[in-house]
């Protein structure tokens, strides 16, 4: 990042493009050419696109033929639901999803139901295991690799060994795990997947639907052309798939960062719960992506913590960064149990490949400053209501 900012820290938004990633989106763009020619600059673009799919699906442990590019995560999820609804499939998905993957599969909707979560925000398997019991077989299951604002690893493997069970498929968003952890396909058992580019520093506007062979067949969103095996009509991306690739072969080399950014990120908490006491680190009681922390800072909301860290020059989310530029209230802290007034004063911040011990600083500096100056009051109120006086602050635990 330029200019004047001094901490990135909304990886879980968008990563900063690698390097390599910039070279190889740049070399395709000089080249030109449209995949679907069958003359020299067709073929060859053709082959970018075939090389990116193989790294991408090497990158997730799936097929080539599998992978099917898209504009995004969004589109990836939707490809997956909408057609599914459209053919009467009763869906399912865990309170804590992607809005992409709630709007279609409504919550309280004839065709969907939702699953709940527990207080560390990993999804009820048992609750799963009820809604199945109750609904015909052949009901389509959505559980995400890892919560975009908590981090928090879900359980898929024992999603898909009850969604067997009981005869129905899974669908996993699977945006937030590549670069971070490791996500195999074929080792999670699920029949679907999505993936974004940019999340773990690849372009913007590329992302991929990852469907198992013998699943059945995807229900095409755009119409028109015979692209990507006739699921996605149009002209390939040839330019953001180059990229998209470079990203998932950088991913696939780089086996230091994840260790090392956990090691930033544990170091982040530990500073900060020195600074305001336990219990401000949500989820952190269950498994987690090692990059993400979702912070709390008790009596200041987090519209406020955005805009007063974004003025010193560091840049965090409060939940997703998919809502128009708003800070709206977090359905996912809401689905862990969170009372209103705690839900709203959490912040998330992400680290990645280019994160520095100097971000973590600076964060640290310019929230223990904002803490000083708003949220110890609130502190100190709460101190006291617990102490038997009055005030109307409220007690915190951790979660």
């Amino acid at each position: 990042m330029t200019g004047r900012y001094h901490a990135y820290l909304d990886y879980n938004a968008t990563a900063p493009v690698r390097p390599e990633v910039a070279r190889a989106v740049a070399s395709a763009l000089e080249a030109g050419g449209n995949p679907s020619s069958v003359h020299g600059p067709g073929r060859e673009a053709r082959a970018r696109v075939e090389a990116a799919r193989e790294a991408v699906a090497r990158l997730v442990g799936a097929s080539p033929r599998s992978v099917v590019f898209t504009s995004g995560g969004t589109e990836a999820n939707n490809m997956a639901l909408r057609g599914a609804a459209a053919r009467g499939r009763r869906l399912v998905a865990s309170a804590i999803e992607h809005d992409s993957v709630l709007a279609a599969v409504p919550s309280g909707a004839p065709a969907g139901s939702s699953i709940p979560v527990g207080r560390d925000g990993a999804v009820d398997v048992a609750a799963l295991d009820r809604e199945l019991r109750r609904l015909p077989a052949g009901a389509l299951v959505s559980v995400m690799v890892a919560n975009n604002e908590t981090g928090v690893i879900q359980p898929v493997a024992d999603v898909v060994e009850v969604a067997r069970a009981r005869g129905a498929t899974v669908h996993c968003d699977g945006v937030q795990g590549p670069g971070k952890i490791a996500v195999d396909f074929d080792r999670l058992g699920v029949d679907l997947m999505s993936l974004s580019a940019h999340k773990f520093g690849g372009p913007q506007g590329v992302g991929a639907l990852v469907a198992r062979d013998g699943a059945e067949a995807l229900e095409a969103m755009l119409l028109g052309g015979g692209q990507e095996r006739g699921r996605r009509a149009g002209t390939e991306n040839v330019p953001g798939i180059a990229g998209f690739g470079a990203a998932a072969e950088s991913a696939l080399a780089d086996t230091e960062t994840p260790g090392r950014v956990e090691g930033l990120r544990d170091g982040l908490e530990d500073r900060i719960r020195s600074i305001a006491g336990d219990g401000v680190v949500i989820g952190s009681a269950a498994a987690r992506l090692p990059n993400t922390s979702c912070i709390a800072m008790p009596g200041v909301s987090a519209e406020t913590q955005v805009m007063a860290l974004d003025l010193d020059g560091v840049g965090v989310s409060a939940g997703s960064a998919c809502s128009s530029g708003k800070v709206t209230r977090s359905h996912v802290l809401a689905a862990m149990g969170l009372p209103e007034d705690r839900a709203g004063s959490a912040i998330r911040v992400s680290l990645g490949w280019a994160s520095r011990s100097a971000d973590v600083d600076r964060f640290v500096e310019v929230w223990e400053k904002l803490y000083r100056r708003l949220g110890s009051r609130d502190a100190a109120r709460r101190r006291g209501c617990q102490d038997g006086s009055t005030g109307g602050g409220v007690s915190y635990r951790p979660v």
